[in-house]
């Protein structure tokens, strides 16, 4: 897991502002399907604090203390505008847990469950939520759809990424240099991320590494872990996957009778 990445709370929320869209989305599920709601590796709270705005009663967990921190602030300032939050944050890791109790609703966005490198994590991972569910609840996660295309260009070469671009307070404008390969045998896109500004070159470098999960094979892995994909969108408006799209939006339930001892081929 790529935990350098998340050291930095404030300075992550820059590199990766917006997510409007995903916050919607996640905010209307919520709405259709229960009161509690579970979100794992929740970040710095930016899609469970309006969840929780909402009246849902919420808990969050997270392996980044630090990413922590930033979430109960944010939620501290939410409160003293006016909103009354019921959100637990817990700092626990997503491969394996156990919370005393179940939800109606768990989220796994932004690609966070791409952070399991092993099929035995991704397993492990989905059976603890299987824990977690009640009778009727669902599991609903984002990961991207892999492009072997581009996959094919990661020489190692480093690159400017022009829309990862921001400004930062103590550094001003900062750019953001990426470099990666692809490990085929692993599935995994090893990269190594460079901030840089006018004045301090390379001041933060990142290394940042992220499983790759094809369409073909995330029903499997979903299934081994116990659950089961009941739908599967291509975008934020819930429009059908298809090949070409970007993301693979999941729909996950709990059926009656898992599969629990079958492991995967190695």
């Amino acid at each position: 897991m790529s935990e350098e990445f998340y050291t930095d709370a404030k300075l992550y929320d820059r590199l990766f502002p917006g997510g409007e869209a995903s916050a919607a989305f996640y905010r209307a599920e919520a709405a259709r399907t229960g009161r509690t709601v579970l979100e794992l590796a929740c970040g710095t709270g930016r899609k469970l604090i309006p969840i929780a705005s909402d009246g849902h009663q919420c808990t969050g967990l997270d392996n980044s203390p630090e990413m922590l921190a930033e979430a109960e602030l944010r939620a501290a300032q939410h409160e003293a505008d006016g909103h009354s939050l019921a959100i637990d944050w817990v700092h626990g890791d997503m491969r394996d847990f156990d919370l005393g109790r179940t939800f109606d609703l768990v989220i796994i966005a932004a690609n966070s469950l791409l952070h399991l490198h092993d099929h035995e994590d991704v397993i492990s991972c989905f059976r603890s939520v299987r824990r977690h569910l009640t009778p009727t609840g669902k599991l609903i996660l984002d990961i991207f759809n892999p492009s072997v295309t581009l996959l094919a260009r990661l020489d190692g070469t480093r690159r400017r990424r022009e829309d990862l671009s921001f400004i930062d307070p103590d550094h001003g404008t900062v750019h953001v240099d990426v470099e990666e390969t692809y490990d085929a045998a692993a599935q995994v896109t090893r990269g190594r991320w460079y901030l840089s500004s006018e004045v301090h070159q390379d001041f933060k470098v990142i290394p940042l590494e992220l499983r790759n999960i094809f369409p073909q094979e995330l029903p499997l892995l979903v299934s081994l872990g116990g659950l089961e994909v009941v739908d599967r969108f291509g975008d934020w408006s819930r429009a059908p996957f298809t090949g070409d799209a970007s993301l693979q939006v999941c729909v996950c339930i709990a059926p009656p009778n898992p599969q629990h001892d079958v492991r995967p081929t190695p």
